[in-house]
This record gives structure tokens, sequence and C-alpha cells, in this order.
């Protein structure tokens, strides 16, 4: 069973399986608009977590490994990276949109030595330590 999938890799037919999130970011991926690189974590592997009792399913965190490094080749940039560290933000999603699941993480890829990097960067220390 396959849990992990590029956003080009989806459409919006799809938002059972990948989330209303995962499957519109993926259409619109397919579109050709300015959608930043990503992937999309299947619902599917939400349940056999579930399932599992709050256990991961087998192979998940290799399909999202190789997803990662994909992005990080896409991207030219390395998660965590001192110099010029790449930043994901991670969104929770359902097939419909439910009051309560707003939880976003952005900027991850940040931590108290990588933020340096993004402050150099950007020429904005201030910018880099809000983020």
């Amino acid at each position: 069973m396959k849990y992990v999938y590029a956003f080009e890799e989806g459409n919006k037919d799809q938002k059972f399986l990948l989330g209303g999130k995962g499957a519109n970011l993926a259409e619109m991926t397919n579109l050709g608009l300015p959608v930043p690189p990503g992937f999309t974590i299947t619902t599917e592997a939400c349940k056999v977590y579930m399932a599992r009792g709050d256990t991961m399913p087998e192979g998940l965190m290799d399909e999202v490994a190789g997803a990662l490094d994909t992005l990080e080749q896409n991207m030219g940039k390395t998660l965590g990276d001192v110099t010029d560290p790449l930043l994901v933000s991670v969104r929770s999603g359902a097939p419909f949109s439910m009051p309560g699941m707003m939880d976003t993480v952005l900027n991850l890829g940040l931590n108290d030595v990588s933020v340096g990097g993004l402050a150099k960067q950007t020429d904005n220390a201030r910018f880099a330590y809000d983020s």
C-alpha cells in the first residue's frame, strides 16, 4: 500500500485518499499553478495508524524519507541545513473541512543553528527569528 503521494501524483478526485487540502494542492499543481513542491501522507496512513493502536504503518517512514529526499533535491536545499535550510509547512487535512482541524506547523526545519543560515540568507535576522 502506498502512503505518500507527491503533489503531481494526485488530483481533485482523490480527496478521500489525500484529504481536501492534499487533493486540491495536487489539482493546482497539475493545472500548472505556482504551488511549491510537496507531498501528502494519505488518510489511509492515519486509518492504519489508529487501527494498529497508534503504531506507524510499516514502510511509512521510508516513504516519507524518500519524498523528503526528492523535495530536497527539487528545491536544492536540505531540511535543517545551517546555511540554506529547507523550510516546510505541515497541515492536517480530512476529506471534508472540519472545525478545529486548522493545525499548521510552519517553518519546520528551523532550529537554533539553521535559523542563523536563514538570517544570513535573507539579511534579516528579525525575520529569521520571527519565523
